[in-house]
């Protein structure tokens, strides 16, 4: 979660940029930009298609999908948590085609302000990220973008407030996943923010809730991974709070890779009868994204 690494596609400098959060930055979960693993070709669905926003995709390939699929696209399409916070309200849900350049600037604003890059260079990550961002659209129902929107308590608008990324099997992870290695065919969270202003509300906890409460939906695997940089005690504290725990530690010659040192970690998801059992408590503030 908290590191950057681009496809082989961009610049060599920006490729492995070396790495320094300030102590604001904790709730800018930088991305990890790589490739989605080729899908093996999938059979046609026998069923009918129906008019669905997610089928009728411009960013979807053009690969048929399987009756499993299919049902699994459904299921995304309608999954929505919905929070009572205590400054607002807050639903998530997969992002939609529409809704994909607010959150590209969104992660390349949040990228550009933990990298400490001069404004120069959002526009090449708006570039890079809706790059990869079509690319893991591209790999649904196997993996999903979610969107955070919140609305303040009184009669303002709903605006983005946060973006993450799940992965749910094999066929959802990236190419060249960061290390230390978590298990390929199990769910995998990643590439998570909030926007600035809207900080230190709980909403990074509720996007983290969101996430395991669409896996426990979506997949039959009873345990979930995230990394966690060594030096962000904050997530770091959230995430142990959540129910994660260290499993395996990068080796200290990965700063040679000018990469700070991560820890994997995991949580064993308990098997959920209905979404109001998800855990509802968090952090009055935020303490991560």
């Amino acid at each position: 979660l908290h590191f950057l690494h681009f496809p082989s596609s961009a610049p060599p400098g920006l490729r492995h940029p070396p790495l320094g959060f300030r102590k604001s930055d904790r709730s800018a979960f930088a991305a990890s930009f790589s490739s989605p693993q080729p899908s093996p070709p999938a059979t046609a669905s026998t069923g009918t298609t129906p008019s669905a926003p997610f089928l009728d995709d411009p960013y979807r390939t053009g690969r048929f999908l399987t009756d499993e699929e299919f049902d699994r696209l459904r299921s995304l399409e309608g999954f929505a948590y919905d929070r009572e916070l205590r400054s607002g309200s807050l639903r998530v849900r997969v992002m939609r085609a529409e809704e994909m350049d607010e959150t590209v600037g969104l992660l390349a604003e949040s990228f550009a302000e933990s990298m400490l890059l001069p404004g120069g260079y959002v526009s090449l990550l708006r570039f890079l990220v809706k790059q990869y961002l079509i690319e893991r659209r591209g790999v649904m129902p196997h993996a999903a973008t979610l969107v955070g929107f919140y609305k303040d308590g009184g009669e303002g608008e709903e605006e983005l407030a946060g973006t993450v990324e799940v992965c749910f099997d094999k066929r959802g992870t990236n190419a060249s996943p960061p290390t230390p290695t978590p298990p390929r065919n199990s769910p995998y969270i990643c590439n998570m923010t909030v926007k600035e202003q809207l900080r230190r509300r709980g909403i990074g906890w509720h996007l983290l809730k969101a996430s395991e409460e669409l896996i426990s939906q979506m997949c039959s695997s009873g345990e979930v991974y995230l990394h966690c940089r060594m030096i962000d005690l904050a997530p770091f504290n959230m995430y142990t709070k959540a129910g994660y725990r260290i499993v395996k530690t990068d080796n200290v010659l990965v700063l040679l890779t000018l990469q700070r040192r991560k820890h994997l970690m995991c949580k064993k998801l308990p098997v959920l009868h209905s979404p109001s059992e998800s855990d509802e408590s968090g952090p009055d503030q935020e303490q991560t994204s």
